[in-house]
């Protein structure tokens, strides 16, 4: 297929895909504010669409690390058919996922899309696995310290606010949460969307579009607006299984939450690193609730949610493996 072909495809896949990132984890951003009532579901939504859409276009940092750090797009044979069975696998595994309500990692997906894409097309030694680990140790360590920032969090404003009337406490932390909600969406789009961009210039670069690994405007435009407008969706399953089948929240567990997902979130996109916003997240809500008291947190629900963070990464590498050799039957 020509090169130019195949790249509007994965152009198409890739917004697709963050598209579906964007309704697959808009309750990243809002599940808390509606669950508390701080704000009503549409207003919720359209806060998430339009910061999610100012931090995507704020940053690209992420983009570079996600376009180069797990294979090098210049020496990889066949590159562009290698992202866009990666982006046929992320895409698959995030549906699965939303239609079961799961909120699972489109960032893990992604990254493990594109290795098992890699190793099927030119073997384990393609891939950069000094910065492949890197990116995967982000993923990991990022959850932990979510759940102990929010732990953390949570303790102090029961120190602080312990004494406070309840009726009073929960009508000011309600207007904070529309502050946090705003904070949260913002640190989503600074992180979440850039992986996106990054797996376009990868494909860019493969296909000789361009030599570095600097994102085109029109790049990070595109996939601002797809996330965007993927937010301004919502993905009603996922909401109501952060909001409501984790911990029951009060608007001060809210707004704890969401401070302390997007400090996490934000600090990552600082030092260019992805993480999973999902993954932070649910950690940041679980170390709220274990604040609270450790029997407040529905495990039943976090063991799903942790099994499928762990399986995401392997599953989606076989998927993309199988992608690419499909793709190399047909079209190779």
């Amino acid at each position: 297929m020509e090169q130019h072909a195949i790249i509007i495809i994965i152009v198409i896949l890739a917004l697709t895909f963050d598209f579906i990132n964007g309704f697959h984890d808009t309750a990243n951003a809002i599940a808390t504010s509606i669950s508390t009532k701080a704000l009503p579901p549409k207003m919720a939504i359209a806060l998430a669409a339009i910061m999610n859409l100012v931090g995507a276009l704020t940053f690209t940092g992420v983009a570079k690390t996600v376009g180069g750090k797990v294979a090098d797009p210049m020496h990889i044979q066949h590159g562009t058919y290698v992202v866009a069975a990666a982006l046929v696998a992320a895409i698959a595994w995030n549906l699965f996922t939303w239609y079961y309500g799961i909120p699972s990692s489109s960032s893990h997906a992604l990254i493990g899309s594109l290795a098992g894409s890699v190793i099927a097309a030119a073997g384990f030694g393609a891939v950069n696995f000094a910065g492949f680990v890197t990116i995967i140790e982000a993923l990991i360590f990022s959850p932990l310290l979510a759940f102990t920032v929010g732990y953390v969090v949570m303790t102090l404003i029961r120190y602080i606010f312990g004494s406070f009337s309840p009726h009073k406490l929960n009508s000011r932390f309600r207007l904070l949460q529309i502050l946090t909600a705003a904070i949260q969406s913002f640190s989503h789009g600074t992180n979440d969307a850039q992986k996106t961009m990054g797996i376009i210039t990868f494909a860019l670069v493969a296909g000789g579009f361009q030599s570095t690994l600097d994102v085109p405007y029109w790049v990070k435009l595109s996939a601002a607006l797809a996330m965007a407008f993927g937010t301004s969706i919502g993905g009603w399953k996922i909401i109501k299984t952060v909001g409501t089948k984790i911990i029951k929240f009060e608007p001060a567990s809210g707004f704890a939450s969401d401070i302390s997902s997007a400090i996490v979130i934000f600090g990552a996109t600082l030092i260019k690193m992805p993480v999973s916003t999902t993954h932070v997240i649910s950690s940041a809500i679980m170390g709220v609730g274990s604040a609270k008291r450790f029997s407040a947190v529905k495990w039943d629900t976090a063991i799903t949610m942790v099994t499928a963070w762990v399986i995401t990464l392997p599953v989606t590498m076989v998927l993309a493996a199988i992608s690419f050799t499909l793709v190399r039957l047909i079209f190779l």
